[in-house]
């Protein structure tokens, strides 16, 4: 219709990766994630599968989500490129959009990497939160890339961690996650050997994309949480199909784990577990329609590959804090 964007003008916030940090604490970003999880499992959520992108380089993930209850509504695209670094560019970039769920028109657009590393940490924060045993202070961390600081401020958001084990096959960005942590008065050091990292260890956190397991299953003792968020297709892999054997097992959709959760698929297609293995939800635990550590020596473990869901309640949750700071900037298209 001739002047239909004269008389509705789309007005768009840009919230850089700054402006997100400065907005949005890991506390807000759990809480978001708790009701995303929750809106997941009651069926609230309106989230197709996302669809990835091959190029010879990498992979770009479309994923959108509508939230009915929250009235969230956004689609991010990120980009996965492991050859990035070569050229000084992050391994995980891309785009959050932000639309009115009434008018469909766009309202925000924001950092959609520095979003994911934010919404990916706190889902494991949530998860230790729900699942890990109280007295739990020492982390092992694998991974060392843009994710691995926002899993760390996850955990603990939720737990008096005293020490974080670092294992990177980057020994470089594991130094300077290291003295980062370091610097905020953390006990924090690189560790070489996974064995040595995971003695008397509480908490295990992977954030890789590894497709072999990053451990051996001996070195993972009764009582431990563990959180795998790095792999995130059928052909990778953090954990030892023993660990998963022999764990308490929440994923964060059973339709995307059965698409994409390499960890549980290849025990699942050797014959070592069976599908009921990873029946249960973080969502579900959240709703109290399932049990969670039953045991101080229960070994459980959160496998997620990530949903369009979490992207679109932080993108919401965000979108709300800078507009309440006066944060971002207004373009008008």
């Amino acid at each position: 219709m001739p002047g239909l964007l004269e008389s509705y003008p789309m007005k768009l916030l840009i919230l850089s990766a700054q402006d997100l940090r400065q907005v949005m604490p890991m506390a807000e970003t759990i809480a978001a994630m708790r009701a995303a999880f929750a809106e997941v499992a009651n069926g609230s959520a309106i989230m197709p599968l996302r669809t990835p992108l091959q190029t010879m380089d990498g992979v770009t993930l479309f994923m959108p989500a509508f939230l009915q209850e929250s009235g969230s509504l956004a689609q991010k695209i990120v980009s996965v490129y492991p050859q990035n670094p070569r050229h000084r560019l992050p391994v995980i970039n891309g785009l959050v959009l932000v639309l009115n769920p009434a008018t469909g028109l766009p309202t925000a657009l924001m950092d959609g990497g520095t979003l994911t590393a934010m919404r990916t940490g706190a889902a494991a924060g949530l998860a230790t939160e729900l699942l890990a045993r109280p007295d739990s202070r020492t982390l092992t961390l694998f991974g060392a890339g843009g994710m691995a600081y926002d899993q760390v401020a996850a955990v603990r958001a939720v737990r008096d961690i005293s020490e974080v084990r670092i294992v990177s096959a980057n020994g470089e960005s594991c130094e300077r996650l290291a003295a980062r942590l370091r610097a905020e008065g953390l006990d924090a050091r690189s560790v070489r050997e996974s064995a040595q990292a995971l003695s008397g260890a509480d908490i295990v956190s992977c954030v890789t994309p590894s497709t072999q397991p990053l451990f051996h299953d001996r070195d993972i003792a009764s009582g431990t949480h563990i959180n795998l968020s790095g792999a995130f297709t059928p052909e990778m892999q953090e954990a030892p199909p023993e660990t998963i054997a022999r764990s308490l097992i929440f994923i964060d959709q059973l339709e995307a784990a059965l698409e994409e959760a390499g960890d549980l698929l290849k025990p699942l297609h050797a014959g070592l577990i069976a599908q009921s293995y990873f029946a249960n939800t973080l969502g579900d635990l959240i709703l109290g329609r399932v049990k969670g550590r039953k045991s101080p020596d229960d070994i459980t473990l959160f496998k997620s590959v990530g949903l369009a869901a979490q992207d679109a309640a932080a993108a919401s949750r965000a979108l709300e804090l800078a507009r309440q700071a006066g944060v971002g900037q207004t373009v008008e298209l």
